[in-house]
């Protein structure tokens, strides 16, 4: 629709090791889903995925957006048919943040949870989280009303703790309040997506024109991606030691190896490619990749739903 000449990114399928992974069937996730409501919690990556999952639903029923906040960040669609409720949860940090836009900077609580995703969890049957590029961003971390250090602040005298340490902070107080709460849906965890930015960072002329994926081996994580990564496996295990009823949806090796799925400078339409423009190297193409994760999601969802009927 934007433009992209080539179309190979939109054949290529995931073939998972010993495992047979089906199309989305529509029909069957439905079905199985019937008066049950599901919850995507982060940021522009989980609103990808959400648009990926409308598209796929819609060749059944059409979804009706019933709300939206002001800036059309979070969502909720409901599917009458078959009486489910879709929600997209905008929480790019997952804990409370601040954006003071004159100083450049943001103000990241460590200890507070963010009342935009607490305040509806209580509504849904299954809640789908995902940390993300939030974290890479300047911020200062704040705990008991306290500064205690940053991340990436340079100049301001404060001791660099580092991204990981408050994507961990973060991913341990959601877990505690999930373990605590009265209310106990499934918690499926969604792993870190890297990018596939070349020659330069997302703001510095980085670019992603493959048009093939790669092979195994061909291509070296960025370290940032594994330790983020790293990150979600350890807090992951520990939920899971302390019996959360968490699943993780691992889709960060197949993402890994599709620097073709990206958008690329046709994140706008019929972008004139002789000038120097701004690539997005971090969203994907539909369909794309990210059908593939909610081929994934559906496994998970569908066998989960099987167990709880036998019982």
């Amino acid at each position: 629709m934007n433009g992209r000449p080539d179309t190979g990114y939109l054949r290529w399928r995931w073939k998972p090791y010993d495992c047979e992974l089906p199309p989305m069937e529509a029909n069957k996730f439905l079905n199985k889903m019937r008066s049950k409501s599901l919850a995507f919690i982060g940021d522009s990556i989980f609103r990808n995925q959400m648009e990926s999952l409308l598209c796929l639903l819609s060749k059944v029923e059409e979804a009706i957006l019933v709300y939206h906040d002001e800036k059309f960040q979070s969502k909720t669609w409901y599917l009458p048919s078959h009486n489910i409720t879709l929600g997209l949860i905008w929480a790019p940090f997952l804990i409370k943040s601040t954006e003071a836009r004159s100083k450049n900077n943001i103000q990241l609580y460590l200890d507070v949870l963010d009342y935009a995703w607490t305040s509806q969890y209580h509504k849904y049957d299954y809640v789908m989280l995902s940390g993300g590029q939030w974290f890479l961003k300047e911020t200062i971390f704040w705990e008991n009303n306290t500064v205690i250090g940053c991340h990436d602040c340079m100049g301001k005298k404060l001791r660099e703790l580092g991204m990981d340490y408050s994507y961990h902070k973060a991913l341990r107080l959601v877990f505690q309040f999930m373990s605590t709460s009265e209310h106990k849906p499934l918690v499926v965890l969604k792993t870190w997506t890297p990018s596939h930015f070349e020659h330069g960072k997302w703001n510095t002329g980085g670019i992603c024109n493959r048009s093939e994926p790669f092979k195994e081996g061909e291509y070296a994580a960025d370290p940032v991606d594994a330790t983020m990564r790293n990150v979600e496996l350890e807090t992951f295990q520990e939920g899971s030691n302390n019996g959360l009823r968490v699943k993780l949806l691992d889709t960060y090796h197949l993402s890994l190896l599709r620097p073709d799925g990206h958008p690329g400078p046709y994140r706008r339409f019929h972008p004139d490619i002789s000038k120097k423009l701004q690539n997005d190297c971090l969203h994907w193409c539909l369909p794309g990749p990210i059908d593939t994760w909610n081929e994934l999601l559906m496994e998970i969802l569908l066998n989960e739903e099987e167990l709880r009927s036998a019982f």
